[in-house]
């Protein structure tokens, strides 16, 4: 408080004693009240001009408001409140908001004289000096409602500057108990300060200013918001006996108050449980005397006088004080005293939402928003500045949440998801964002929140798993295979086709490039290899292929063709950043598969641009923020860019919707009612699983796994279901919601150029073992498959044919090749030899089943047929069972009928 140092003797020149002090007292009342009453004497002078040196100025500061987070409700334009944050619970009001009888109780009972004073009431506050002088204990009574209200306006000054609840105490203290020549000297400059306040504003105004400013014990303030907590009703809407109530609570509040029963009894000693002064404790319980004279005079009896005084016995005490005090100003009618003072105190208690755990449903979403308050430089320079504008400041802050969305994302998780699995540190996420705008739409959590430190309960967290350190206090979790997408959009980005054949055989690479970091050398012991997920071999094949597969062998070996440093550049442009904010780093090649810590809204918000044609829009949870004087303030910083090429992005959807198809591994996850999907699976080390999926709309991320700790999800149960597997359930539902919700269109036609066939040189291996074979193949980038053994007359195992033959064809193509059983015999030619002769020459070649086929007839021909050719053809090789058929050409074949010439060769062959 301004000048509390000074003693009251230096305040009054030195003058001492009681009835000095107490003329004094009786001189500044008077002149400040009544100016024109002359007033004459050294002592009066002395003391007038060290009383008109006290400071006079006192700014009334804006009250301290608490902060309201509102959500749309569903279908509607309209906002409902999610929560509240405040040091001190306030909802001020306009002077006809409260009523009447309200003022009447405060002023009987506070200041009755209150419209005929001039700021000082000279009586009370000369019984209060006097009574100060004489006991040297606590100040008691004498201000008048203006005093009050410097007192509380002073009160909230110094404990807005506090930081630790003992200076918030040490305010209270130096306002209201200073005894001796302190407690003189803070009674002379609240008399000076509210006169200037009266000289200011008018009686209602200070009236209202004080009902709104008053504590109304814990961290309830204003009549509004103690008419709420205590009676459930507006401050326009109390009874005669709730606004006495109240306004005897205002003299101490938290002995009197009456959320907590107890604290208005006393013990055995007769001390309230507070640890009010006896003395005080008797002068509340003794005004229960007027319930005494009401029984004895006949005008209640024993069961009303029981119910009446029962469980409140100092709040009842004051408040017949307050309801005397008004019978007696002539302000109720004894038949209205009547019937309030046998009213039991009758409290409906409403606990008002006040931090994120009575956000009831959006919990983890209010959390999220409350670190984007306290940390962006938009609502403050300093923590300090932020905490206090979002606990006093009054904002009103209206969030992206859609509550419909949020509901069933609520739903969702809690079906499929456990609080908690024994022996393993569980946790799951989802978090769904508007793929155009950047607006969070929902965010649920498997966790029941709990703010703070959870106790060791593995049931609660106030841990936001799907936000980063800063919004949320979560690290992130190995992103697996959904990291594998700037991969894909890299290879696109260095105009490589999704259709080009990658050799992505399972074997160590050797070095990546890496122009930001220095180049990833493979020198560890063993050497590195990615393994496939299932162990699947790994194979060459297409980026369409290994996306729709996620093998991890086909993006590790398209990485390698690439630059690790471009892939992070990728990364950060569409806001991808570490759990802890920093850049990710690409320097080992198992960073390419997913090895890094990554938010989920950072993973939603990245599939998210891909869906919005490479446009990245930065997340954001706040729509607007409005202050208490209805001006609509800066929000955060937030943009929407584009950072991909579009047809690259088309391209990137073209070959992410293979995902969700069927035989893609995030099929199980789609909710199949025709609104086209991108989507990607991921896992990491049987810790993390993950599936993203996004329509032109709405990005939905979900996380299952280990929040800490790696257990097997493939070998932990919940519900039924392996742990990995919740993951498809829970993506599911809620990205059918969010499709019901907001639709979503046809993803743009991919890129010509970018989904090219690419033809390559494929090798021919006739004649090579069919492990040499299938190594040739496979090194240049082409799948092989081993057919059944042919006959030929090379040496058995070696490679007979293939098909297709080597030549250019179109990369990814399925070579199949048949390997020789050794059987084969090889077709003699036999052309220009008399027909005779050739058939017989073709069976002592071994051939069993040999016949004249096709006779050609010729006038040019000989007098005997002689074989033009056969089939299967001279050269060839094949088993020695195989039909073998001679064509012919013959001067006379028998007939016009070809037919019936071929089957009958001894027409022109007898005679040769």
């Amino acid at each position: 408080m301004p000048d509390k140092n000074r003693t009251a003797s230096g305040v009054l020149g030195g003058l001492a004693g009681l009835v000095g002090l107490s003329a004094v007292a009786g001189v500044l009342v008077t002149a400040t009240v009544t100016p024109a009453i002359a007033v004459s004497g050294a002592a009066a002078s002395s003391a007038i001009t060290m009383f008109d040196n006290l400071p006079s100025v006192l700014d009334i500061d804006r009250l301290m408001l608490p902060t309201t987070l509102y959500a749309k409700k569903p279908d509607s334009d309209d906002y409902v409140e999610l929560t509240q944050f405040y040091d001190q619970n306030r909802s001020p009001v306009e002077f006809d908001e409260i009523t009447p009888v309200m003022y009447d109780a405060i002023l009987s009972s506070e200041d009755p004289r209150y419209y005929q004073h001039g700021g000082v009431d000279l009586i009370g506050t000369t019984r209060a000096v006097l009574s100060n002088l004489r006991g040297g204990g606590e100040t008691q009574g004498g201000s008048s409602i203006s005093q009050q209200y410097v007192k509380n306006i002073l009160v909230q000054r110094c404990e807005a500057d506090a930081q630790t609840e003992e200076e918030k105490y040490e305010c209270w203290t130096a306002a209201t108990t200073a005894a001796g020549d302190e407690g003189i000297q803070r009674k002379l400059q609240e008399m000076r300060y509210a006169i200037a306040l009266e000289q200011k504003y008018s009686k209602n105004e200070i009236l209202l200013g004080y009902l709104n400013i008053a504590n109304f014990g814990g961290t309830t303030y204003g009549i509004d918001a103690a008419a709420r907590r205590y009676f459930g009703v507006s401050a326009a809407d109390l009874s005669l006996a709730q606004a006495a109530t109240l306004a005897g609570i205002v003299q101490n509040p938290n002995t009197y108050r009456i959320d907590m029963k107890a604290g208005s009894i006393t013990n055995a000693d007769g001390v309230g449980l507070n640890g009010e002064p006896d003395g005080e404790v008797d002068a509340a319980a003794g005004q229960l005397a007027a319930l005494d004279n009401l029984l004895a005079d006949g005008t209640i009896d024993q069961e009303q006088y029981l119910a009446a005084a029962d469980g409140y016995t100092l709040t009842k005490g004051r408040q017949l004080y307050v309801l005397s005090r008004m019978l007696d100003d002539g302000k109720i009618t004894r038949d209205q005293y009547v019937e309030a003072v046998i009213a039991p105190i009758t409290p409906k208690i409403t606990s008002p939402k006040t931090g994120c755990s009575a956000a009831t449903g959006a919990e983890y979403y209010c959390q999220y928003v409350r670190a984007v308050i306290e940390n962006d430089p938009a609502f403050g320079a300093t923590i300090d500045e932020r905490t206090e504008l979002l606990r006093r400041g009054g904002l009103n802050v209206y969030t992206t949440l859609d509550w419909s969305l949020q509901k069933s994302a609520t739903e969702t998780m809690s079906r499929y998801a456990p609080s908690s699995i024994a022996d393993m540190n569980f946790g799951s996420t989802s978090v769904s964002v508007e793929a155009d705008t950047g607006r969070v739409l929902a965010i649920a959590q498997n966790t029941k929140f709990r703010d703070g430190d959870n106790g060791g309960d593995p049931n609660y967290s106030s841990i936001v798993y799907a936000g980063d350190l800063t919004h949320g206090g979560s690290i992130g979790f190995p992103a697996g295979s959904t990291f594998k997408l700037f991969t894909l959009l890299g290879w696109l980005e260095e105009g490589h086709s999704v259709n080009e054949v990658v050799n992505a055989a399972v074997r160590p690479p050797m070095s990546m490039t890496n122009t930001c970091a220095g180049n990833w050398v493979n020198n560890s012991s063993p050497l590195w290899k990615p393994n496939n997920f299932g162990e699947v071999p790994g194979y060459a094949g297409t980026p369409m292929q290994f996306t729709a597969q996620s093998l991890n062998s086909g993006f590790v070996f398209m990485a390698a063709e690439l630059d690790l440093c471009e892939i992070q550049k990728i990364a950060t442009k569409m806001g991808v950043t570490l759990g802890n904010g920093e850049e990710v780093p690409m320097v080992n090649a198992n960073e390419v598969i997913g090895s890094d810590a990554i938010s989920p809204l950072a993973i939603a918000g990245a599939y998210g641009t891909v869906a919005n044609n490479g446009i990245y829009c930065e997340p954001k949870v706040i729509d607007k923020v409005v202050d208490p004087d209805g001006n609509e303030l800066a929000l955060p910083e937030r943009s929407c860019e584009q950072v991909l090429d579009p047809a690259v992005a088309a391209t990137a959807a073209y070959a992410l919707q293979g995902v969700m198809q069927n035989g893609g591994t995030g099929s199980t996850a789609n909710p199949r009612d025709g609104v086209p999907l991108i989507g990607k699976t991921g896992t990491h080390e049987e810790s993390q699983t993950w599936v993203v999926e996004s329509s032109t709309k709405v990005a939905t991320a979900v996380w299952v796994g280990n929040s800490i700790g790696e257990r097997d999800v493939f070998k932990t149960w919940a519900n039924g279901t392996q742990v990995a597997y919740l993951r498809y359930s829970i993506a599911r539902e809620i990205q059918g919601a969010a499709n019901a919700l907001y639709g979503g269109s046809a993803f743009p036609s991919p890129d010509s150029n970018l989904t090219r066939q690419v033809l390559i040189e494929m090798p021919n291996v006739v004649g090579m073992t069919v492990e040499e074979a299938t190594s040739t193949l496979q090194n240049a980038g082409f799948q092989v498959i081993v057919g059944s053994a042919v006959d030929s007359d090379v040496a058995k195992g070696v490679v007979a044919d293939q098909d297709p033959p080597g030549g250019l064809v179109n990369g990814g193509t399925v070579v199949t090749i048949f390997p020789s059983n050794g059987a084969g015999i090889t077709v003699p030619d036999v052309a220009g030899r008399n027909l005779d002769r050739a058939i017989s020459d073709l069976r002592r070649a071994g051939f069993g089943n040999v016949q004249a086929g096709t006779c050609t007839q010729s006038d040019d021909a000989g007098n005997n047929p002689q074989a033009t050719g056969t089939s299967p053809a001279a050269g060839s090789t094949t088993n020695r069972n195989t039909a073998i058929v001679v064509d012919y050409v013959a001067r006379d074949c028998g007939g016009d009928d070809d037919e019936d010439e071929g089957d009958n060769p001894g027409n022109g062959g007898g005679n040769g």
